[in-house]
């Protein structure tokens, strides 16, 4: 199974994709993470935010798979455990399908996105820096992992 996350935004600081990396690279591949980065939608005095997560939409749908099972990072998602999201990794690995994972810009996903989710996840109730999540979740999916395989990282 691959996971695909899809994230807005590009150019992110090292220390970000070291972190990032640091879980991607742990993960065998029969359960790996590709990341797909699209840019930020243009953002100013005379373009209104919702013009920019239209673009961001637009090229998220263009990124994602039709044949893939879709979760949107929402915050008015479920909250999930790492023993949920343990259950839920199991889950997807028995779909028989990838996963897209989306994550939106600055200001969240389109709302096309969001309907287009199969299931819709919140990491937290508060305002996260949107670079960590790409490292929250890594490390998350990693643990999650671990956890299936009775790998020592979670205890």
């Amino acid at each position: 199974m691959k996971i695909r996350m899809i994230a807005v935004g590009t150019k992110m600081p090292a220390w970000v994709e070291q972190g990032f990396n640091e879980y991607v690279k742990r993960l065998p591949n029969d359960c790996r993470i590709e990341l797909v980065e699209l840019p930020i939608g243009p953002r100013g005095k005379n373009q209104p935010v919702s013009k920019a997560i239209e673009k961001e939409g637009q090229a998220m749908l263009a990124a994602m798979n039709p044949k893939n099972h879709c979760v949107a990072l929402e915050v008015l998602g479920k909250p999930w455990s790492t023993e949920k999201l343990s259950e839920q990794l199991s889950d997807w690995r028995m779909l028989g399908q990838d996963v897209d994972l989306l994550i939106g810009g600055p200001d969240g996903l389109s709302p096309e996105c969001v309907k287009l989710a199969k299931q819709k996840w919140s990491l937290s109730p508060l305002t996260l820096p949107h670079p960590l999540v790409r490292i929250l979740v890594g490390e998350q999916l990693y643990r999650a992992w671990t956890i299936l395989n009775n790998h020592p990282y979670h205890k």
